[in-house]
């Protein structure tokens, strides 16, 4: 069984900062990516963030220049370090672990609320 377990979330004011973490546990054959996903009051779910083990990253136009995705392979963590956030940002925030195979494995979330 995999374990995804975020935290960070919080409150913050518009121009604000907040750094999120996601820490995998559990079983699971290997790493192919990990993910960060934002799901806003009456929204789809939707993708913020990609990266690799072998260094690759990927930002959503939305958010580059603001966040920057990070993983520690060695240490099966993902961060998520956002800057300059917006109210727009809001959200449920969800780490999401690919493995070896491609199966997906998602946390439960972390509530991230920013106020103007």
């Amino acid at each position: 069984q995999v374990q995804l377990v975020e935290s960070g979330g919080g409150l913050v004011r518009a121009g604000g900062f907040l750094t999120l973490s996601c820490a995998a546990s559990g079983s699971f054959s290997g790493i192919n990516a990990m993910e960060w996903h934002r799901q806003a009051p009456g929204k789809q779910r939707e993708l913020v963030a990609t990266a690799t083990p072998g260094g690759g990253t990927h930002h959503v136009d939305s958010v580059k220049g603001r966040f920057t995705i990070s993983l520690n392979s060695a240490k099966n963590t993902l961060a998520l370090y956002m800057n300059n956030l917006k109210p727009e940002d809001t959200g449920v925030y969800y780490c999401a672990l690919y493995d070896s195979d491609w199966r997906p494995y998602w946390g439960q979330g972390t509530q991230v609320t920013v106020s103007s």
